[in-house]
């Protein structure tokens, strides 16, 4: 069957229609606060996408949740970007020698590869309309909690290009609006468009920028992609669209627009100029902190007729970026082991935000290639800034979480194959570490064919001292529910050295067992975000240093307790929780309060 093409967000909308995937929402709503938390509740019961026509503060639509269910993504992309980017890699792996016999069995898809690039139209949608000083206060961006520092743009698609003529970027950066003509952009470490800036500043230039809002799916999912620095992000999008992506000058000059897209800010970033942005509920489901960020001034600000405002709310997983994320990481994975030999596959998971684990299946065909692999992996992209690592070479699927951590736990060797990192660079929304941007890395590794060790599955002894509970989650590792950093920070040093926990591989230290073990993705959750390894890994006996090699005997402890540095886990404060219950069964009846 012939997927279509969709060249715009209305198009997209048009399928959610026909498809019973779209709620319109003609009840009042507000961008502050109240959409948000309507947004969290109907992603948490895997309902529809939320198009409200009736916005306060703003002539425009707001449309969320557009990729909240596997089957949207399902919608929006098909499986034809898929099965391309598989069969480009196996041709790539076949092709040489090249010969004619062998271009003409891949005529078909040369002829898919023919059709991505980008195109000059003479005639944009996005130019309709424009405003010139721009009104960014007449678009209704989202507050999503009530402890954010503003108003957000939440799928800003940031378009900037190198200051030396090296290409461009299209990312996802968040931006939080001051006012009519200003705003913060969040540009964090090891992301193109702040390197862009960085060589703009050291040449004392302003940076050219354009924010896209809306336009063709594809190009949302391209601005996200965690693609090498040197692949053009628009070009993904091209390939993700199935045709030439369509733009459209500019009659003031400057960057090319979109011609489907819904707005476009046009401006510059200033060098050296820098603002409070933040705080902010993020992905990792805390509120990152205030932090001085580059500043956006708009100079004018194109949108079509009838323009629609899209947005999404991100907090603690699962969100909507969970199923964007599982989608680009099924798009890439036939790219893992072209560029990174060796490497069979690889998972991000999104339920502890994606930055805090990952895991690979690698080849071990002499001795220690997968900490080889590893380091491959923790030095590639985006993915440099993952924290905790788990490698194996076992005959399984990595994204099966129960099933590896088992594997792994069987055949570690707690003195050898555990690796941490100090005073490395760390994920800017990542506050384990000693300051912002720094920290540490690890990377665990459990190799070959045979179990070293049999697990236990099952607790029933009293809590250890200073324990108020016990669950055993997964086999081999304990949760216990201990004080609180402050009042006992010895605490895991000493669980660590209790021969009653030595059977254990793992013990996880948290403030609540019944908050971590409420569900695999709580477990996964408080497990990785809660703890840096430099900082918070403990073992039986103090740890021995060999050939500058750190080992351990288990129990290994780690101490998943909040810190007082932490930033505080997002909530829905009780006004709009109130709120939104009042209004619930009249605007979505069909979904419960």
């Amino acid at each position: 069957m012939t997927e279509p093409i969709i060249n715009d967000l209305r198009e997209f909308l048009e399928i959610l229609r026909r498809e019973g995937e779209l709620a319109v929402i003609e009840e009042p709503v507000d961008p502050y606060l109240e959409i948000a938390e309507i947004h969290r509740r109907v992603i948490a019961r895997q309902g529809p996408a939320l198009l409200f026509t009736k916005v306060k503060g703003s002539a425009f639509p707001v449309v969320t949740n557009l990729f909240g269910t596997s089957r949207r993504m399902e919608l929006a992309f098909g499986r034809r970007p898929l099965r391309f980017v598989a069969e480009l890699v196996e041709m790539i792996e076949t092709m040489l020698p090249p010969s004619l016999e062998k271009l003409w069995a891949r005529r078909g898809l040369l002829r898919q590869a023919a059709a991505i690039g980008l195109k000059t139209v003479r005639k944009g949608a996005i130019l309709a309309n424009r405003q010139s000083p721009a009104r960014l206060t007449e678009l209704p961006l989202l507050t999503s909690w009530a402890s954010d520092g503003g108003p957000f743009v939440t799928l800003p698609l940031v378009y900037t290009e190198d200051p030396g003529g090296r290409g461009h970027n299209l990312g996802m950066y968040r931006i939080q609006r001051y006012d009519d003509t200003t705003t913060g952009i969040h540009w964090q470490i090891h992301k193109g468009g702040g390197y862009h800036y960085h060589e703009a500043e050291k040449l004392d230039q302003p940076l050219p920028l354009t924010l896209f809002i809306g336009g063709p799916p594809a190009l949302m999912m391209a601005a996200i992609a965690p693609l090498p620095e040197n692949i053009p992000e628009l070009l993904l999008a091209s390939l993700i669209l199935g045709k030439k992506l369509p733009l459209v000058k500019d009659p003031l000059g400057g960057h090319p627009l979109v011609a489907g897209a819904e707005f476009a800010a046009k401006g510059m970033v200033p060098p050296h100029l820098r603002r409070p942005e933040g705080p902010f509920g993020d992905h990792y489901g805390y509120n990152s902190l205030t932090h001085d960020y580059p500043v956006f001034q708009v100079e004018r600000l194109y949108h079509r007729d009838k323009a629609i405002y899209p947005a999404t709310v991100v907090g603690r997983p699962r969100q909507e970026d969970f199923y964007i994320g599982d989608f680009l990481q099924e798009l890439l994975s036939p790219l893992f082991p072209l560029v990174m030999s060796g490497v069979r596959q690889l998972k991000t998971f999104g339920e502890a935000g994606f930055h805090c684990l990952a895991a690979a299946r690698v080849a071990d065909r002499y001795p220690r290639e997968a900490f080889a692999s590893g380091l491959r992996i923790m030095g590639e992209g985006q993915l440099s800034l993952t924290k905790f690592l788990i490698i194996t070479d076992g005959d399984l699927d990595v994204a099966d979480f129960p099933r590896l951590w088992r594997h792994v736990l069987e055949r570690i060797n707690w003195r050898t194959d555990l690796f941490v990192f100090a005073n490395v660079s760390q994920d800017t929304l990542d506050y384990t570490g000693p300051s912002v941007n720094s920290g540490s890395k690890a990377m665990m590794m459990g190799l070959g064919r045979e179990a070293k060790r049999r697990l236990p599955e099952e607790f029933r002894q009293a809590p250890p001292h200073g324990c108020r509970a016990a669950r055993a989650f997964l086999p081999g590792t304990l949760v216990l529910e201990g004080s609180s950093y402050e009042a006992d920070r010895e605490l895991p040093a000493r669980l660590a050295a209790d021969p009653a926990l030595a059977d254990w591989s793992v013990v996880l230290l948290v403030d609540s067992v019944a908050a971590a073990t409420e569900s695999l993705q709580e477990f996964i959750w408080t497990f990785f975000t809660r703890f840096e390894p430099a900082a918070d890994i403990y073992g039986a006996t103090s740890a021995t240093v060999r050939r500058f090699h750190v080992g351990l005997t288990p129990p290994v402890v780690f101490d998943c307790r909040m810190k007082p540095w932490y930033p505080p886990v997002l909530e829905v404060d009780p006004a709009t929780r109130a709120l939104v219950d009042g209004k619930m069964a009249k605007i979505l009846p069909n979904l419960g309060a």
